[in-house]
């Protein structure tokens, strides 16, 4: 089976390295970590969205 250019033999050698760098007590961390990184982001492209709304609804009702 082939995910993109990427086989299963390869995919299992890029785990193996993973887990020899970083070790199998830190992978926890670090996917809680990218996730809280991954959600904030998200906050904050919808919260810049949320401004720009309220700021071009001011803008049309003053108008």
């Amino acid at each position: 089976m082939r995910v993109g250019p990427l086989g299963i033999p390869e995919l299992a050698i890029i785990v193996v390295v993973i887990l020899l760098i970083f070790g199998a007590r830190r992978l926890p961390e670090i996917g809680t970590s990218m996730g809280k990184g991954i959600r904030t982001f998200k906050t904050a492209l919808m919260g810049e969205d949320e401004k720009e709304e309220a700021a071009t609804g001011k803008d049309d009702s003053s108008a």
